[in-house]
């Protein structure tokens, strides 16, 4: 299921990024006191109680050179767009402001629910300070302190009350979904055209032009798909042509709603930082990951150049060595029946289980290959491992201390798994625990 999206909305220098680490749990945002220094990761994954929703921090949003008031408006604006609630965030030490009412008129045409955080309001006595913000006609105002932590409980309960339950398009257990997710301009649209093979999804060479994520239903070869074409921008407006992460926020939702990733990147154009950047969402989400390499037909070749593309692109993406990575061309529609057959390997995969029996016979001949390292006198002992979980498959390794499996020995047990039962295209966890 979906989780509800919660964004956080005001003029700068109200303590959006406070709030937001202070929700999330983790400092992710950069926070310092100068208006528009958020550059961090703005998106996270959070938890209230019985509640997970993902949360958005639009001072992350950068508009570029545009007026300042404009872009409060164009970020607020992206937040409307994205997001099932809205925290309208005021700073409650300077009143209302000129700013805060310009974003008040935003919100009220929005349609989407409001709660209204008076922030740094850092004890008891200054309560009073809350009522000027009734003027702004959201209703209750809700005090609270990002430095100390103060009234966020009361916020998140109120803000809770208004997550929809995103059961929409729930469909069979045996149904593929699968994504299509990259940069604006990738060929993203043109790829489910062409896998489809009719022109179901609006296509255009000007990067922005597919409103929302649509989901197309493919059969093949007597199997059911469904496809989620992410193609990223909702409107031909500035601010979706230049902001980056607008594509980001539209590629997450449709991560956690995939049994499978597609990757899309452009091969005439090559790799870029946001590549590597949507990639590892997918990576995090733990779901399953085709790279895939759109326009090779626009590319002047030789034998050697697919086998320098494919190397540049392992070494761009070294968390993702497990992907397969297939080269096509939407537009001559060339290798496109190959997209498929790998789809339902990373998603056969992604779902596989491993005998207890057999997986431990594995591990074993890879401590006896490999013996177990020490640290500061003590060795790694692994008594017996189990898989847990699938969709990406988890395993537990039961040993006397989980402080003494490095990092690298981790990994080199991950190579013996991926060498003796395959997961191409799936990530695989490994979780140490002591044996009790």
């Amino acid at each position: 299921m979906t989780k509800p999206v919660l964004a956080i909305v005001g003029r700068p220098n109200v303590g959006k990024s406070t709030i937001f680490n202070r929700i999330v749990g983790e400092r992710i945002s950069i926070v310092e006191d100068i208006p528009g220094v958020t550059r961090d990761r703005i998106y996270s994954s959070a938890e209230w109680l019985t509640h997970d929703f993902n949360i958005i921090d639009t001072g992350g949003i950068d508009i570029g050179d545009e007026p300042f008031l404009e872009q409060i408006r164009q970020q607020a604006e992206i937040a409307i767009d994205e997001a099932d609630v809205i925290v309208f965030l005021v700073n409650g030490r300077e009143g209302v402001t000129s700013a805060d009412e310009e974003v008040a008129k935003i919100l009220y045409k929005a349609k989407k629910p409001v709660v209204l955080g008076v922030n740094k309001i850092d004890n008891p006595e200054m309560r009073q300070m809350i009522y000027d913000f009734y003027s702004l006609g959201f209703g209750e105002p809700f005090p609270i302190s990002g430095s100390h932590g103060l009234g966020l409980g009361d916020l998140l309960d109120e803000a809770a009350k208004n997550f929809p339950n995103h059961d929409e398009n729930q469909y069979d257990d045996d149904v593929i979904k699968f994504s299509l997710i990259g940069r604006p301009n990738v060929g993203k649209s043109s790829l489910v055209n062409a896998i489809l093979g009719e022109d179901r999804v609006i296509v255009s060479n000007v990067a922005g032009t597919t409103r929302d994520a649509i989901d197309s239903q493919l059969k093949y070869n007597g199997d059911e798909y469904v496809i989620i074409d992410t193609a990223g921008m909702r409107k031909k407006g500035k601010v979706y042509e230049t902001t980056e992460k607008y594509s980001v926020l539209r590629a997450l939702r449709a991560i956690e709603r995939s049994d499978v990733v597609l990757i899309v990147l452009d091969g005439e154009e090559g790799i870029i930082e946001q590549d590597k950047r949507i990639a590892g969402y997918a990576h995090q989400a733990g779901r399953a990951v085709i790279i895939v390499v759109n326009k090779w037909d626009a590319v002047e070749k030789d034998e050697k150049t697919m086998k320098k593309f494919e190397q540049n692109i392992r070494d761009h993406f070294q968390f993702l060595d497990y992907a397969p990575i297939v080269f096509l061309s939407a537009l001559t529609k060339k290798r496109i029946h190959t997209l498929i057959p790998m789809v339902n390997i990373a998603s056969e995969n992604h779902m596989m289980r491993v005998e207890t029996n057999v997986l431990n016979d594995v591990i074993m001949d890879a401590v006896a290959m490999n013996p177990t390292p020490t640290d500061k006198g003590r060795r790694l002992r692994i008594y017996y491992a189990t898989q847990v979980a699938i969709k990406p498959p988890t395993f537990v390794v039961f040993v006397n201390d989980p402080e003494l499996l490095h990092f690298s020995y981790e990994r080199f047990l991950e190579n013996r798994i991926r060498d003796a039962f395959g997961f191409e295209g799936t990530p695989i966890k490994i979780i140490a625990r002591e044996r009790k």
